[in-house]
């Protein structure tokens, strides 16, 4: 196992969000008004169930990002997209979203009084993040499209209106999502080798490569790691060199056709001689399953697409090296994904009789 580093920023106590943990590396001054819940100091989890499978003395850990408070990564970019938009006297942010950006947006936006509208692909929203909007008290709509239609509706408004774009258009957002590097550096006490990362909108994968960038410049990591995206199969316009116009798969946080950070992207696939791969829906629910069946971890389905891409590309792994998997979503964001894809199922109808449930369960 890794040794882990004396951590300078104190994740573990009196933590106070990633804005006041790396003031220094953000573009904030002592008169931003912070708007937090605290996001950030998630953990780096050891996998040793997935590094058996790979084995080379390959040291796999995962960064659960589900554990932000509103169970997703996009609560490290709405810290820093709202107490901006907040300093400038926005009134309204609005975002278009597959789920997550809304839940973290209506959060942020209602916690400093902001109003949250919300544009999403009817029927394509996992109602675990549907739920969430509607009680943080987000105004959504729900278009006859999909998310990059939606998208294109909410930068048109932003553009007309006197409203704030959330998206990861928005550079603020990016600047408080690449934290969750520093944070891997920060426990590790270097860069890993690897950092596998789902590819839906492309911003994630952006900011984590400005994080590792950023610490690398100052001095706080030695290496810079090998940028690994992937993308749903049926959702993998990176991989296919062109978008996806009718973009499909169980993942949905990653079902985008046409991401709005694709320039971004390819720019840090080359930096880090990195790749980016497709995995099917089948790798993605494998992934998914194994995750919370061998290591006891619950994820979105697009979480696990960066175990299973790492599974899918084992072979190109160096021995000895150091992997982190980016976990985005908790998995109870979609529990009818885990209910229905779950190698389980209720035994129903049992009398309530010691015989008989010790018989059930073989005793």
């Amino acid at each position: 196992m890794v040794k882990l580093a004396n951590n300078p920023t104190s994740l573990t106590k009196g933590w106070s969000g990633i804005i006041e943990a790396y003031r220094p590396y953000l573009p904030v001054n002592e008169t931003t008004p912070v708007v937090t819940l605290l996001e950030g100091n998630t953990p780096l989890i050891p996998v040793p169930q997935i590094a058996a499978q790979i084995g080379r003395q390959v040291q796999v850990y995962v960064k659960y990002d589900g554990l932000n408070p509103t169970g997703s990564f996009k609560d490290r970019g709405m810290t820093m997209a709202i107490s901006k938009a907040k300093e400038a006297g926005a009134q309204a942010v609005i975002c278009a979203s597959t789920g997550n950006t809304s839940a973290a947006a209506a959060a942020y936006a209602r916690r400093c009084g902001m109003r949250a509208l919300v544009i999403i692909p009817d029927g394509y929203v996992a109602l675990g993040k549907l739920a969430q909007a509607l009680l943080y008290g987000a105004e959504v709509i729900a278009i006859d499209g999909n998310f990059d239609e939606a998208l294109t509706v909410v930068k048109q408004l932003a553009e007309n209106y006197p409203i704030t774009l959330v998206n990861s258009l928005n550079p603020y957002r990016l600047e408080g999502q690449k934290t969750a590097a520093f944070e891997v550096v920060d426990i590790l006490g270097d860069a890993p080798d690897w950092l596998c990362v789902p590819v839906g909108n492309a911003g994630n994968i952006s900011a984590y490569w400005m994080g590792f960038c950023q610490y690398h410049q100052v001095g706080k990591c030695q290496k810079l790691p090998k940028m690994m995206g992937f993308q749903a199969a049926g959702s993998a316009p990176l991989i296919a060199g062109h978008p996806i116009s009718s973009p499909n798969t169980v993942a949905t946080a990653i079902r985008i056709g046409n991401p709005a950070n694709w320039d971004k992207a390819i720019a840090t696939q080359e930096s880090s001689q990195g790749e980016f791969n497709a995995v099917t829906d089948a790798e993605i629910l494998e992934a998914y399953q194994l995750l919370a069946s061998r290591e006891g971890i619950f994820c979105e389905p697009a979480s696990a697409a960066s175990v299973a891409g790492l599974l899918k590309c084992r072979d190109q792994v160096p021995s000895g090296s150091t992997v982190v998997c980016v976990l985005t979503g908790n998995g109870l964001k979609d529990p009818d994904a885990a209910i229905k894809y779950s190698d389980n199922s209720v035994k129903a109808g049992i009398a309530p009789n010691l015989e008989v449930v010790a018989d059930l369960v073989g005793f």
